[in-house]
């Protein structure tokens, strides 16, 4: 019974929060856009501290639970796991923990944050890393296959669907997600939660607590025979059939060995209610670390200091125009990166965002694209090739999990200035092409570009845009609308800092 319900629950979990990336009617977030807020390192970066509490709470009285029912790549995994287990029957077996591996790499991760890395810390954050999986690979299938129904629901007549853009947003996140897929595919089909227990810094977390868990599963050996199907069964290899012993730090509280037990051995019990054979052999089980008591103390002691100064530091349409050829318009050199309304800064947005992409898939204008940026690298920044920030969508600050983007009002966004508008007088047509334009300070939104004479001493000179730095808000209204191709005669450069006007 408690592993239905957990499959039941981690099958919900899952489908709500894979939906979260692949919506294209921006309406779910609305209603379970918290999923994406209760994922561990989102909590840690948004120093929600009401949901750390939660998660750590959960996981000393019932394990690594949000491991295998909240996490979308834990879950991920053990869907790859099951149908691998359709092939191969009894395929898993004990092994020791590699405690060196696991918390080699937490202190590595510990100190990319600190340091400031976080768009690196996060290319192993299992939340993130099924994030990117989601926005890059599983996006434009599902997205393909809406244009299809979009596309026979047309011809019935019904306005059911509705057709979206599928673009390529960025190669190298792309190349990452495809790695990262294959990566977690083949470990979990071989050996299951091999990346959980190995790689995956939250997990390694989350087992320092589970070790003190509440509940866990005992081994009566009364009752056990030693057929050792439970071990066989273990996609955490945590397991020692032969001593009667279970790492907890390593179960994931799956509740496929209590089913798998023939003799009915194995129950998910409180502590107080071990039998004392369970009790003897849990003591005996960590021989590998019983001679590493200190240095477990001084590894927690510094991870509590890194921890800290990591919480510290994380304080602080394409349109022609009518006028010219229709060609692709090209990114421009921009000194700055445009960042989006509502991050506040470069900085803050570099240390809080997880670059899980899920503000990337749920930018109905196109404007959000993933940085190439190696500081930034796959965290959000925005051009204006395919649309601009329309003053009305707040969509990005409405999902963002870590509070890298603040909620915002449309209010607020209209008098925050993420950067400024720059003419390029060799693009702008009326002076190559000798054709009138003002497309720019027609569609600008705030008044900020106004047309006035090339040439003050000829009446009829053609008419060039004036900027009005102080008023622009950098939304790329301009930029996108400028007929003038490759290269827009008029181009948004950001601020590193934004600005209230």
């Amino acid at each position: 019974m408690l592993q239905k319900i957990r499959i039941v629950a981690a099958t919900i979990c899952f489908a709500l929060i894979t939906l979260l990336f692949l919506d294209v009617t921006g309406t779910l977030h609305l209603w379970f856009g918290w999923l994406a807020r209760i994922q561990f390192l989102p909590a840690v970066l948004a120093l929600n501290v009401g949901v750390i509490l939660l998660l750590v709470v959960l996981t000393l009285l019932f394990g690594r639970i949000y491991c295998s029912v909240i996490c979308p790549l834990g879950v991920f995994q053990d869907i790859v796991s099951w149908l691998a287990g359709k092939r191969k029957k009894n395929r898993f077996r004990y092994s020791p923990a590699l405690s060196w591996l696991r918390y080699g790499v937490l202190v590595i991760f510990i100190a990319m944050l600190v340091a400031g890395l976080t768009a690196w810390a996060a290319l192993i954050a299992p939340y993130s890393a099924y994030g990117r999986i989601a926005t890059n690979l599983f996006a434009p299938i599902y997205r393909w296959g809406n244009n299809l129904l979009a596309l026979v629901a047309e011809r019935m007549d019904s306005y059911a669907f509705y057709s979206t853009e599928v673009w390529l947003k960025s190669l190298p996140s792309l190349i990452v997600a495809a790695v990262t897929l294959v990566v977690i595919v083949v470990l979990a089909w071989r050996n299951g939660r091999t990346y959980c227990n190995t790689i995956c810094p939250v997990g390694t977390t989350l087992g320092l607590l589970s070790r003190f868990s509440f509940f866990r599963p005992a081994i009566d050996t009364t009752k056990c025979n030693g057929c050792q199907s439970c071990a066989r069964n273990c996609k955490a290899s945590c397991i020692d059939a032969k001593n009667h012993a279970i790492d907890y730090s390593r179960c994931v509280v799956c509740m496929d060995c209590l089913n798998r037990c023939t003799q009915h051995a194995i129950h998910y019990v409180p502590r107080t209610r071990l039998p004392k054979n369970e009790k003897t052999a849990e003591a005996k089980a960590p021989a590998p670390e019983a001679k590493g008591n200190n240095s477990r103390r001084e590894f927690l002691t510094l991870t509590g200091v890194l921890a800290g100064s990591a919480l510290l530091k994380a304080q602080e349409m394409k349109v022609d125009g009518g006028l010219a050829a229709i060609e692709e318009k090209k990114i421009p050199k921009r000194a700055t990166p445009i960042t989006p309304p509502g991050s506040l800064s470069d900085s803050h947005l570099a240390q809080h965002c997880t670059a899980c992409q899920l503000c990337i898939t749920n930018c109905p204008n196109q404007v959000l694209r993933p940085s190439g940026n190696l500081m930034t690298f796959m965290q959000p920044e925005m051009s204006y090739e395919r649309g601009y920030c329309r003053p009305e969508c707040t969509r990005c600050s409405e999902v963002c999990p870590t509070g890298a983007i603040r909620p915002i009002t449309v209010a607020e966004k209209s008098s925050i200035q993420i950067g400024h508008a720059v003419w390029v007088k060799a693009n702008c047509i009326p002076l190559t092409d000798g054709v009138s334009c003002g497309n720019c300070a027609r569609h600008c939104p705030v008044g900020a570009i106004q047309m006035v004479a090339s040439d003050p001493a000829v009446a009829d000179s053609p008419k060039i845009p004036v900027v009005n730095t102080e008023r622009c808000i950098g939304c790329g209204t301009c930029e996108n609308l400028c007929p003038a191709r490759p290269f827009s005669a008029i181009y948004v450069e950001g601020h590193k800092q934004h600005r209230i006007i």
